[in-house]
């Protein structure tokens, strides 16, 4: 699976995760789709389908960096930071090789 579609079917999947897909959220993974060359159709089958992707961990050290800060990013664009966005980016983060520690320290950074 192309990169650039893998991590945006990873922010869908952290869009979804609270179980509501927020106006802001729409509008803000439409200007990512865009910026990475995903039409408009296939974003609409991706957040039609958001309940059913599992998160794909990419597979080199700089991606990892890059998706957890755009995680906890993206989790903040409607305002407030959701518990079970939280709990998506510290499993996923873990999953990525980051500790518990470094997690809580990223996201204190990226939210404060």
């Amino acid at each position: 699976m192309n990169q650039n579609i893998e991590h945006f079917r990873n922010l869908v999947s952290l869009a979804a995760v609270d179980g509501k897909i927020e106006e802001i959220e729409r509008i803000t993974l439409s200007k990512i789709a865009y910026d990475r060359g995903i039409s408009v159709e296939r974003m609409n089958v991706m957040l039609k389908h958001a309940d059913e992707y599992v998160y794909l961990i990419p597979q080199n050290r700089n991606d990892r960096d890059k998706q957890l800060k755009d995680m906890i990013d993206f989790a903040l664009v409607d305002g407030e930071f959701a518990e079970a966005e939280k709990g998506l980016i510290m499993t996923v983060g873990e999953k990525l090789g980051f500790t518990a520690e470094q997690l809580d320290s990223a996201i204190s950074e990226q939210v404060s």
